[in-house]
C-alpha cells in the first residue's frame, strides 16, 4: 500500500498519463500500473475455447487450430506441452479501441514504461490459472532469455525485467520461484526468418546454465512462429525437465 501511495505520488510530481489513453493517472492503482482503470478493464482476457497446444484463440476450430495439426501431420510438434497466448499483438480491444494492444505493448517494450511490468505479472497468473498445473507438479516460472548484448545495447530487456516483478512475489500465497536457468547464445536476429529459417536458425543456440526445474513455465512477450519458445522448452527437456509450459502475452 505505501508503494502505491509513493508510486501515485511521481504520477503527481511527474505525470506520465495511461500508457494507452493518455487520460491522468489520479488513483493510486492507475499510478500502479501505469494505466487507467477503464484501459486496465478493456485488457481482460477471453475467455474462449482456445487451441490446445499453441494457445491462440478458436474461431471455428476444435481442439487445436490448422497451423499446428500441420505441425501434427507433419510430425514436427514443438517440445513444449501446452501454451496459451493472451491478446492479438494487433486489432483492438474488447472495448473496440483499435490498436490498444499494439500500444499496449510498445509502451512497454519500446516506451519503456516501467509500471506495467506489473500489469503483466498479473496476467502472467491469470494465465498460469488457465494452464491448470497441478501444485504436485512443481512448476518454476523460467523467462525466456533476451538477445545477446541486448541488455548493453538497450540497457534493459522487457522479459528480464517483468522476470524481476515475479520475483519479488517469491513467499507469496499461489506464487512460483523463478528460475532464470537458460541462456541465449549469438544468432541472427528471428525478425525477418520464416518458421523453418527460425527453427534451424536457434538451434543449439538456447543452453542451460543452472539446475532446471522439474516443471517449466516459460513466459515471453511475443509469439508468431513458436521457434523461440519451441527451443527453449527443447534445452529444458534435454537437461531433465519432465513437462514444459508457456506463456506469451502477445501472439501474432
Amino acid at each position: 500500500m505505501i508503494q502505491k501511495f509513493k508510486s501515485l505520488i511521481l504520477e503527481y510530481l511527474f505525470p506520465s498519463g495511461c500508457a494507452v489513453c493518455g487520460s491522468m493517472l489520479l488513483d493510486k492503482e492507475d499510478a500502479w500500473y501505469g494505466l487507467c482503470g477503464d484501459c486496465r478493464r478493456s485488457f481482460k482476457i477471453e475467455k474462449t475455447e482456445r487451441c490446445s497446444l499453441c494457445g491462440r484463440p478458436l474461431i471455428s476450430e476444435q481442439g487445436t487450430c490448422l497451423a499446428c495439426r500441420e505441425l501434427a501431420a507433419a510430425e514436427t510438434l514443438p517440445a513444449y506441452d501446452k501454451l496459451i497466448s493472451l491478446y492479438p499483438y494487433s486489432g483492438g480491444d474488447f472495448a473496440g479501441n483499435s490498436g490498444s494492444y499494439l500500444k499496449l505493448l510498445g509502451s512497454y517494450k519500446f516506451g519503456k514504461r516501467l509500471s506495467l511490468g506489473r500489469f503483466f505479472a498479473d496476467k502472467v497468473y491469470e494465465a498460469l490459472a488457465m494452464l491448470s498445473i497441478s501444485e504436485s507438479e512443481n512448476p518454476e516460472l523460467v523467462p525466456v532469455p533476451p538477445r545477446p548484448g541486448k541488455l548493453r545495447k538497450t540497457g534493459w530487456d522487457q522479459i528480464e525485467y517483468l522476470a524481476r516483478f515475479l520475483k519479488k512475489r517469491e513467499g507469496e500465497a499461489g506464487s512460483l520461484k523463478v528460475e532464470r536457468c537458460l541462456k541465449r547464445l549469438p544468432s541472427e536476429t528471428q525478425k525477418k526468418l520464416d518458421r523453418e529459417t527460425r527453427k534451424s536458425n536457434l538451434k543449439g543456440r538456447i543452453v542451460v546454465k543452472g539446475k532446471v526445474p522439474k516443471t517449466a513455465v516459460l513466459f515471453d512477450d511475443v509469439i508468431t512462429t513458436g521457434s523461440t519458445m519451441d527451443a527453449c522448452a527443447a534445452a529444458l527437456k534435454e537437461s531433465g525437465t519432465e513437462k514444459v509450459y508457456g506463456i506469451c502475452l502477445f501472439y501474432d
